[in-house]
């Protein structure tokens, strides 16, 4: 009887065979998996703060050519994560106050909402997730996501809808990504 020897098992008679052959066998298993590794479909491409103001928040809006007259990612410190070119000079106190609304909704009303020294009118918002301010023919949206408030500031013929929009989307899309 003749006894057949594997790669798998030890043979005694020729351990140098078992110890080759499991590492050919090692080393074209790693070749394998190297030349037939699939992207990862949920990789996700990091975008840069400033990224997201520049092509998001600042974008041509439906289509018509226009566009927010100012944007801003801001932390709940009050620290910039970005912000265009035009965005206001905010005072520390103005981004206390505001987040003082998201957590007591009403907080601003009687004395309105203020952006680098200009008062908006509060007007209805969604308490702890949104704030709204009106002035003149222009605004403010500002959507609070988990680390950051996303501001919007229009002037017409930005209507106070598209402001919201564009300051919404990019503030749920935040949220689901967990910032």
């Amino acid at each position: 009887m003749v006894e057949l020897s594997s790669p798998f098992t030890h043979s005694s008679s020729n351990p140098n065979l078992y110890l080759k052959l499991n590492t050919f066998e090692a080393d074209q298993h790693t070749q394998y998996k190297t030349q037939h590794k699939k992207k990862n479909p949920k990789t996700k491409t990091k975008m840069s703060w400033q990224t997201y103001v520049d092509e998001h928040l600042m974008c041509d809006i439906d289509g018509t050519g226009h566009h927010l007259s100012a944007s801003a990612i801001i932390g709940h410190d009050g620290s910039i994560w970005a912000q265009s070119s035009s965005f206001p000079q905010f005072k520390p106190q103005e981004v206390t106050d505001i987040m003082k609304d998201f957590d007591e909704p009403g907080h601003l009303a009687p004395t309105g909402l203020h952006l680098a020294g200009a008062k908006y009118m509060v007007i209805q918002g969604e308490p702890g997730a949104v704030i709204r301010g009106k002035k003149g023919s222009g605004g403010v949206t500002i959507k609070k996501t988990g680390q950051a408030l996303v501001f919007g500031v229009y002037e017409e013929p930005v209507t106070p809808g598209q402001c919201n929009m564009v300051v919404e989307r990019l503030g749920d899309y935040l949220i689901e990504q967990g910032l």
